[in-house]
């Protein structure tokens, strides 16, 4: 895959460099399901599963889809036992990152009406997001 081709000084110019890296990725990038969504909650399953695993994992053996077919909203994934939690994530390996989207579901319902936060600082706040160092 040829990387974007720009001039020097595109570097320094936020608008064309966003143009050049978009057109790029409209005729490079791969088409993975939550480039499909806008829905905060899905994307960050992705996010978490692909922390040390790589896509032909999570994708090829069907963890994303499994894990979202299990537990399809927050709610769901708030209220799920330790039990069937850890069977949704068996394979995946770092049980520690699943019981951390647990923690963040739990947060964004408790302390967010349900909603993920917009705001950068409270996002950071929640348990699987900042430094996740910790999730591993």
């Amino acid at each position: 895959m040829l990387k974007p081709k720009f001039k020097s000084d595109s570097l320094g110019n936020r608008k064309e460099f966003r143009a050049v890296l978009n057109s790029w990725f409209l005729k490079n990038g791969k088409d993975y399901p939550w480039r499909r969504t806008q829905e905060a909650y899905a994307i960050l399953i992705s996010e978490v599963m692909l922390q040390q695993t790589q896509i032909a994992t999570v994708l090829g053996r069907e963890f994303y889809t499994r894990f979202l077919e299990t537990f399809p909203t927050i709610q769901s994934l708030a209220a799920a036992d330790d039990e069937r939690l850890l069977k949704a994530w068996e394979g995946l390996g770092y049980y520690r990152r699943v019981r951390m989207l647990r923690e963040t579901a739990r947060a964004v319902i408790a302390e967010h009406d349900g909603k993920f936060p917009m705001e950068i600082d409270l996002l950071m706040k929640l348990p699987a997001s900042g430094d996740t160092r910790r999730m591993l």
